[in-house]
């Protein structure tokens, strides 16, 4: 088994004609560690993964694995593995002749081809299924045993191009926990490109969004949904209710900002960002952060009505209304269902979900 590496990125630049695809982006992933590439298309996360697989050639930065400067290596020669969206299995070879391949291109002898081969399946749990051909699979077999072709090589790191884009919702949440479990099972530093934020948030240790070629955040998925540090990135990573409003007072942390709805308290999304008295900004409330009642909640509340509603069974959505703002919220085993246009209620917030942004 390869030895798990740190990835290092300084100052990437990638260009395609007149198009910044990549914009001096610096990133360190640890070892061992399972970190997502997440951003809207266009945004530069495939460009920047192909750059760490040697498919692209950066124009400036470098990139290192561990302690080796890769950035000018061609891709067989950094020892990783690639799945991609299409998985690319060849449709004339059986399931361990796919996944043999790699190996057979590595000179490696017969019998410990086979040795590893078996291993590879067994950790994807399709060892049954050696023998059939890729249009023998369901959609969700193919991509594991593409999974095992990418294994099979001993990588020292995996690069995973929106694996799960061609699978059903079923099938893709089921394959989001097995991924997780190969990957930690064989110890790999793993990078994965996706746009789906709820595969980004269920299994990732840190994830990076990315938009126009610049890295907007680094964290964890709590830090980066909890604590977004731009609009974008808090509209980008689940739903939000955006406010505009004004400071009123800033200390210890906490920002008084006076909104449309009334005065409410919050945090900075970025801890380095000062805010100041009479400075304009936008708060980010999460919609199922705010909570429904029959009585005014004595800080961070605010009077309205719930306007539309859809029921989702375990959820209800609503479109609650307060001093003609329009805001979205979530309940939790719905208890306000068929309250539309019937009188007032009252909505409150805690201060930490209470998230305030720099415009």
């Amino acid at each position: 088994m390869a030895r798990m590496i740190r990835v290092e990125v300084a100052q990437v630049e990638k260009r395609f004609g007149e198009v910044r695809a990549l914009k001096g982006v610096d990133l360190e992933i640890e070892p061992g560690e399972l970190f997502f590439l997440l951003g809207p298309s266009g945004c530069g996360k495939t460009t920047l993964l192909r750059c760490l697989a040697g498919f692209y050639q950066p124009e400036a930065g470098t990139i290192r694995f561990g302690e080796e400067d890769v950035t000018r290596l061609a891709p067989h020669k950094r020892n990783t593995g690639m799945m991609f969206q299409s998985y690319a299995l060849w449709p004339h070879m059986t399931v361990a002749e796919n996944v043999a391949f790699g190996l057979e291109q590595r000179k490696v002898p017969k019998a410990r081809r086979r040795e590893q081969v078996a291993e590879a399946l067994a950790s994807v749990r399709m060892e049954a299924y050696a023998d059939r051909k890729p249009n023998q699979l369901s959609g969700g077999q193919q991509q594991r045993v593409a999974l095992a072709r990418a294994l099979v090589v001993r990588p020292r790191c995996l690069f995973l191009d929106e694996p799960l884009s061609n699978l059903d919702a079923k099938l893709r949440l089921e394959m989001r926990q097995e991924i997780r479990r190969v990957c930690k099972d064989f110890h790999l530093t793993t990078i994965y490109v996706t746009h789906d934020q709820k595969e980004a948030l269920s299994i990732a240790d840190r994830m990076a969004v990315l938009d126009e070629g610049e890295l907007l955040q680094v964290g964890s998925p709590t830090e980066v949904y909890k604590r977004p540090r731009t609009p974008f990135v808090a509209d980008f990573i689940g739903e939000t209710n955006f406010l505009e409003g004004t400071v009123l007072h800033a200390e210890a942390g906490q920002v008084l900002v006076k909104t449309g709805v009334g005065e409410l308290t919050g945090v900075a999304g970025d801890p380095e960002a000062e805010f100041s008295e009479g400075q304009e900004v936008t708060l980010s409330i999460r919609p199922e952060c705010i909570t429904l009642d029959h009585f005014p909640a004595e800080e961070n509340g605010f009077s309205g009505r719930i306007g539309e509603s859809v029921y989702y069974g375990e959820i209800a959505r609503y479109a609650f209304v307060s001093e003609g703002v329009e805001l979205k919220v979530f309940e939790l085993n719905p208890r306000h269902l068929g309250r539309a246009g019937q009188g007032a209620l009252y909505a409150a917030v805690d201060a930490d979900d209470v998230v305030v942004l720099a415009r």
